[in-house]
């Protein structure tokens, strides 16, 4: 029905392997060309964002046929982008995030999120809680878009300061003509979550307490609300995943360890009892685009990602839709109200990521544009899965990127874990292993116990072990290639951003004779610092994460000594290899003062050392500057101290 990337790989077998010139690292470390696209409920035109300098975002709409065309748009700058979605077919709805202290808030800095209506048919954007009467210009929560009298009406979470009494959170209700938002629910300090039915009305609404870590879900009827459940949840609460099957129940989804996977049950206004549903492999849900109502869900099973759809009808279509891209990764990004036309996410391990456009009835797909545009074919580095054991015996999975147009042979390696820690890698397209595999690195990117994604035994392996188990298992990857040739591992760094950061710090000081050199990229690097900073927040829910964390750490409270053990600035007299830190001035999870005490710690023991800041940036490294600021940083860091020839 398609042919896949035809004129790439045409391309490709044109050129000897190893003879162009390895692209600059801009057309990696840039924001991607395209970075999000969303059809619109009639399945007539495009929002699309994109960076055509690499710094700047745009959001264009362009009509969909032979000879598209561009009908608006909006110029977004810097700004820190998060999301888009279209409210009926003239509108589109802009969610960006700041960092900032709200006036008349008491606390740190947040990363605060507003959000705004972009019409098409005027050119006109506003704010849309900007007329809020005693409210405040931030959204709590994505926005909720529902066919309320035939007209799209948007329902965010925000903030609402009745005179002479303490502030709460509210529901807002916001008819796009008449720009006035209208506050129907109150809710508490307690309150976490809404969700509207297709009615347009609010159907539940959760609530969870940090002080006893007890989490209800309350169910609205004729009466008002009631509890309908109520859970001890101290570490993971359960989630509010949207509307049922029918659009009149609500979708509760549990993190079921054993299986690992989400554990689904409805619940109605009608009964105290929630109906679990068949067990399945989800562990991510899919809503009709039209209806709200549950269809399907997703997963990643070892290192494919599937889709399972409630219907026999769905399911064939979306077999359909993956056949069509042979060897590639197909992921569902968007689709109009009939789900006839279908946007998604195609990564090729050979050409790179790209999104396309599917038409269902014409049997039809067309390329919108690659997410790297200055990425070529002959650029793209392979990646491959591997496999190896841990000194327990326990078996590690990972991914392996070797140079494009290199033998796998006595290479020099990065190794690049991935943040969480219980978080995992897949072999999708990653712009940071494509760029330090196109200097000549080898890249190993391994899922270390207590990883997700392999089961609740191999979760539960890591706890505990932070800074111990699940840092050798790196070094035991490292000498598993070395043992099979394809390393040198004489020349071998690590680099990570978040919980890899820390692992780069670990694997400077707390191991030794592994590494030549080490990046970390927001990494912690005193335990005990972080989590007092966590719980100073005493209002976040970053708590319940933090008691995940800690589960990790293998720590009891902040005065455990093993805090001590395991922190790199504690032990920064150790280090033996340079290390350089890069951070974000503006991080909200992992506070900049970590990369400041280790930078004085290893100062103060003599120890070779580099300091980056990267202005006005997060923790996602959310702007094009810093993040080609912080890439740039990182590879002329490798070059001096583990030269790749």
């Amino acid at each position: 029905m398609i042919r896949i990337f035809a004129a790439a790989a045409a391309a490709t077998a044109a050129l000897a392997a190893g003879t162009a010139a390895a692209a600059p690292l801009e057309a990696y470390g840039k924001l991607p060309s395209i970075e999000q696209v969303q059809i619109s409920p009639d399945g007539t035109r495009l929002a699309i964002v994109v960076a055509t300098d690499g710094v700047n975002r745009q959001m264009r709409v362009t009509t969909i046929g032979e000879k598209s065309t561009v009908i608006g748009g909006v110029n977004l700058g810097d700004v820190k982008l998060r999301g888009i979605d279209w409210a009926g077919s003239g509108h589109v709805i802009i969610t960006v995030s700041t960092t900032a202290y709200a006036q008349g808030v008491i606390g740190r800095r947040q990363e605060y999120f507003m959000a705004s209506d972009y019409d098409i048919a005027t050119g006109k954007q506003f704010n849309l809680l900007d007329n809020a009467d005693n409210g405040m210009n931030v959204v709590l929560g994505p926005p909720q878009i529902r066919q309320v009298d035939g007209k799209p009406t948007i329902f965010v979470p925000g903030v609402y300061f009745p005179p002479d009494q303490p502030s709460h959170v509210a529901l807002y209700r916001i008819d796009l003509k008449q720009r006035r938002p209208q506050r129907i629910e109150d809710g508490y300090d307690d309150t976490t979550e809404w969700l509207v039915g297709a009615d347009g009305r609010a159907l539940a609404e959760t609530e969870y307490v940090q002080r006893t870590g007890k989490w209800t879900l309350k169910i609205k009827d004729k009466s008002g609300w009631r509890v309908h459940r109520t859970d001890d949840a101290p570490i993971d609460t359960p989630d509010l995943l949207g509307l049922g099957r029918d659009g009149s129940s609500v979708l509760i989804g549990d993190w079921n360890e054993e299986e690992e996977r989400l554990s689904l049950t409805e619940y109605t206004a009608a009964s105290d009892k929630g109906e679990p549903l068949p067990p399945s492999e989800v562990r991510g849900v899919i809503h009709d685009p039209a209806l709200h109502t549950l269809i399907g869900g997703r997963a990643m099973v070892g290192d494919e990602l599937r889709y399972t759809f409630l219907s026999p009808q769905g399911q064939a279509q979306w077999k359909s839709v993956a056949k069509a891209f042979p060897g590639a990764q197909v992921e569902l990004v968007s689709w109009s109200d009939d789900r006839r036309k279908i946007v998604v996410k195609v990564d090729s391990p050979k050409e790179g990521a790209a999104y396309a456009l599917i038409d269902v009835d014409a049997k039809r797909a067309s390329w919108i544009g690659e997410v790297y545009d200055a990425i070529k074919p002959e650029d793209v580095s392979p990646t491959r899965p591997i496999r190896y054991k841990a000194q327990d015996g326990l078996e590690i999975t990972g991914y392996l990127t070797v140079p494009a147009g290199r033998e796998a042979k006595n290479l020099p390696l990065v190794v690049l874990p991935h943040g969480g820690p219980a978080a995992r890698d897949t072999p999708e397209f990653d712009w940071w292993t494509q760029a330090l595999a196109s200097r000549g690195y080898a890249v190993l990117r391994p899922n270390f116990r207590g990883s997700t994604g392999f089961g609740s035994k191999f979760l539960a392996a890591g706890f505990g072990e932070w800074g111990r188990k699940m840092q050798t298992d790196l070094s035991d990857g490292v000498a598993d290639l070395a043992a099979k040739g394809l390393i040198d591992p004489k020349r071998t760094c690590i680099v990570g951003a978040s919980y890899g950061g820390y692992a780069a710090l670990a694997g400077a000081t707390l191991q030794s004779g592994v590494y030549k050199c080490a990046v970390s990229v927001a990494g912690v690097s005193d335990l005990k610092r972080f989590i007092v900073w966590r719980q100073a927040d005493y209002r976040s829910r970053d708590n319940v994460s933090l008691r995940f964390w800690t589960r990790f750490m293998g720590a009891d409270g902040i005065k455990d000594p093993n805090l001590a053990d395991i922190s790199p600035a504690i032990h920064a007299d150790r280090a033996n290899v340079p290390v350089l830190l890069i951070h974000g001035k503006d991080d909200t999870v992992v506070p900049y003062v970590q990369s400041e005490i280790m930078a004085k710690a290893m100062t103060k023991a003599g120890k070779p050392v580099e300091f980056v800041t990267l202005e006005g940036e997060d923790h996602w490294l959310s702007k094009g500057v810093t993040r080609l600021q912080m890439l740039k940083a990182t590879v002329a860091f490798l070059e001096r101290n583990n030269p790749p020839n």
